[in-house]
């Protein structure tokens, strides 16, 4: 059984939706506080899958994210770049994603490059909202046929686009690049893993998550992890054929959970 790790600290506030989502896909999970993988990294070592949960860390003060992505940046680099290396799955929802950027773990190297020693520097940010303001929506989303990303595979093809929705909840989910030719790559390189059918946050080119080019590094706006039941859709009453079917949101945690396996989705 894989093992996974949830990273929480003051101000995250969906941890437990994240442990449940890993425990339903198949995975033994461990939350754990960002200070005691600090004091004792071992925990990541063993890790198959890491999980940064969304929520307002440290308050968002500074900017979103900032406070935690320092933390790890200066304490744990090298222990998240050896697991990255060995190729354990990685994915932040929100704040979780604002992390990963800021600490480097994403985009990540472009082919040919390796992982460097110490973090680099940070290519991508989420800003502010094209509107100014906080939004809480669900929204439809798509995953492009060149995508690599393994934990999105499973939206390429088996759910209709009525049921591919997933819930939003921020302020500072635009995404933004250091140059419009990073862009070019990354999407050459299929690692726009997910975009908003409707951008209603400015994002550019839509995007609402990306991987790293092995397609295990995963961080996304919209919240996976808070559609696990099919009652959680917005007009769940209203789709057919529901029955014995995982959600999106538990089919993107399957997927990676059955990747690392070896195992078909």
């Amino acid at each position: 059984m894989p093992r996974a790790i949830v990273i929480r600290t003051a101000g995250t506030n969906c941890e437990q939706e994240l442990v449940r989502a890993f425990r339903l896909a198949g995975a033994q999970v461990d939350l754990l506080h960002i200070d005691r993988l600090i004091d004792d990294s071992r925990p990541i070592e063993r890790a198959d899958l890491i999980g940064f949960p969304g929520g307002f860390s440290y308050g968002d003060d500074i900017a979103s994210g900032r406070i935690l992505a320092m933390k790890i940046r200066e304490n744990l680099w090298p222990q998240l770049r050896e697991a990255a290396v060995r190729g354990a799955g990685m994915i932040g929802v929100c704040n979780g994603f604002q992390v990963m950027v800021q600490v480097g773990l994403l985009p990540g190297p472009m082919p040919g490059e390796r992982w460097s020693d110490r973090p680099p520097a940070q290519s991508l940010a989420l800003a502010h909202n094209a509107g100014g303001r906080f939004v809480d929506c669900w929204t439809g989303v798509e995953v492009p046929a060149n995508s690599v990303c393994m934990w999105t595979a499973p939206w390429k093809s088996t759910f209709t686009p009525h049921e591919l929705m997933m819930p939003n909840a921020h302020g500072e989910g635009r995404i933004v690049a250091a140059s419009e030719e990073l862009l070019d790559q990354i999407e050459r390189n299929g690692q726009v893993a997910v975009r908003y059918r409707e951008n209603f946050n400015g994002s550019a080119r839509g995007v609402a998550g990306v991987c790293d080019v092995g397609g295990r590094i995963f961080g996304l706006m919209p919240h996976p992890e808070r559609f696990l039941d099919w009652t959680r859709h917005p007009f769940w009453t209203r789709l057919d054929g529901q029955a014995g079917r995982v959600t999106p949101g538990l089919a993107l945690f399957r997927s990676a959970v059955c990747s690392l396996q070896g195992q078909p989705a």
